[in-house]
């Protein structure tokens, strides 16, 4: 009788070619993608050591963290982005590897263009030197991000050696109550369980909220796994995911998309598989979140009063909350709602999908920016930002006060020059709120777009439900 097996051991084993001593199994990889902070760096260095690349036709590049997202950008608006895509063209092009470059549609955020163009395919092992690359688990792909090192490995060999992680599913059972999104829920859920809580773990999401839910919201999901430590995240391929994929640019066409779908169905968690650990969230109490400190498990709902650190019993957390509250400027047992705000930013690979700014725009129509607070919209991909011009949107945050920006990670990380000030406050869509995340002294709250636009409109943090649509 065949063991029960969890979706992520399928497509572990599938793509097994050795096991190796200490517990290591090399993997075949399926798929690599490539940013402009580590590309130019993986070219070069195979290429001092003498080593080709095994299989360009399975690496696909694209710059997206270093350069600028200023309206009209070239290679050098920001000078030091500019010397990364020099090098990345330069690798890329002697490799034979494809790359979508500034003003090619498929150009992006790797984690909001790679599943556009139907490079994220269910089954696939998938790699990049990000650590949300766990993101694509959304479309039941094993991917996960890698260091500089494993980067040329890949490049080299079109393998990787990796340790098997334990498994973890996450059971989000109920439905969304008004302007719940997936991205409240995953907070949530961190915040329930703590950022160490996926430690060791590949994580597959499941349940009737995840079954209800797109692909893009999936998407977002995924993208917080690590988040809870967890370098994977996963949910399994179903009627959604193949009706998302088909006739994407790099997805199988006519007959062999049949073939593919026929087995991608067979991914699927067997009934009586067993996990190491298993998590029970209902989503229907759970309300509209916002950070309060710097770790994405400081979260609480936005109705709600920012923590007392006395009340922590444990000693290590209470000096933890206290510092948080010292670098954000915040007092315990005050509401959160009404803290005044300096910036807001709406995009990354977390929230800069077509979807989120449709849910951005819908609820900002007719509305204006406060008086000083700036705000950011910037599309995850070219491809989005064509879309989203093409249905006006962009017409519905320029009009309310925002800047609508060229597609990249911007403010997310902040290695471009997009960079929020020193003490000034930040609503933003991201995936990370540590210390300096948003640029040195930046103190940032993450929320959904709906809780961005809110506070866009109100000059502080504020509860979307209050704007209606």
């Amino acid at each position: 009788m065949t063991t029960p097996r969890t979706l992520f051991e399928k497509i572990w084993s599938q793509h097994v070619i050795a096991e190796l001593a200490g517990g290591v199994s090399l993997l075949h990889i399926d798929r690599h993608l490539l940013h402009d902070l580590e590309a130019g760096p993986g070219f070069g260095n195979l290429a001092k050591r003498g080593y080709g690349v095994h299989d360009p036709g399975l690496t696909f590049a694209m710059p997206d963290h270093a350069i600028a997202t200023a309206p009209g950008r070239q290679t050098d608006t920001n000078p030091a982005g500019g010397k990364l895509l020099r090098a990345m063209r330069r690798g890329a092009y002697a490799a034979g590897v494809r790359m979508f470059d500034i003003g090619d549609e498929g150009q992006g955020i790797l984690h909001v263009a790679a599943p556009d163009l139907g490079l994220t395919l269910p089954g696939m092992t998938l790699v990049c030197p990000d650590s949300h690359t766990c993101t694509h688990g959304g479309l039941g792909a094993l991917a996960f991000g890698i260091g500089a090192s494993e980067v040329e490995h890949v490049l080299a060999t079109q393998t990787l050696r990796q340790k098997k992680p334990k498994t973890m599913r996450i059971n989000l059972e109920g439905r969304c109550r008004g302007a719940l999104s997936a991205k409240d829920v995953i907070l949530a859920t961190i915040g329930k369980i703590g950022t160490a809580a996926g430690r060791g773990h590949a994580v597959e999401y499941a349940g009737s909220f995840v079954r209800a839910m797109t692909v893009e919201e999936r998407l977002t999901v995924c993208n917080l796994s690590i988040e809870l430590g967890a370098k994977i995240g996963m949910i399994a391929p179903d009627d959604t995911t193949y009706a998302y994929l088909s006739g994407r640019r790099y997805v199988p066409k006519a007959a062999l998309f049949g073939r593919a779908v026929a087995h991608w169905r067979t991914l699927l968690t067997d009934d009586d598989a067993a996990f190491d650990i298993e998590h029970m969230i209902r989503v229907d109490d759970i309300s509209p979140q916002i950070t309060w400190g710097t770790s994405p498990q400081d979260v609480i709902s936005v109705d709600g009063r920012v923590p007392d650190p006395s009340r922590e019993p444990d000693a290590e957390r209470r000096r933890s909350m206290h510092a948080a509250l010292d670098y954000m400027g915040l007092a315990p047992d005050v509401p959160i709602e009404g803290i005044p705000v300096d910036w807001v930013f709406i995009g990354s690979c977390t929230n800069g999908r077509l979807s989120d700014l449709r849910e951005a725009a819908k609820l900002l129509a007719g509305r204006k920016v406060a008086a000083g607070v700036r705000a950011w919209a910037v599309p995850g991909s070219e491809a989005v930002k064509r879309a989203a011009e093409r249905e006006g949107l962009h017409r519905v945050f320029t009009a309310a006060g925002f800047e609508w920006r060229e597609p990249g990670c911007s403010m997310c990380v902040g290695a471009n020059g997009d960079v929020v000030a020193p003490g000034q406050r930040s609503v933003s869509t991201t995936n990370r709120n540590f210390v300096g995340r948003q640029g040195p002294g930046a103190r940032t709250h993450l929320g959904s777009p709906a809780t961005a636009v809110a506070a866009a409109v109100s000059g502080t943090i504020a509860d979307s439900r209050k704007l209606g649509v």
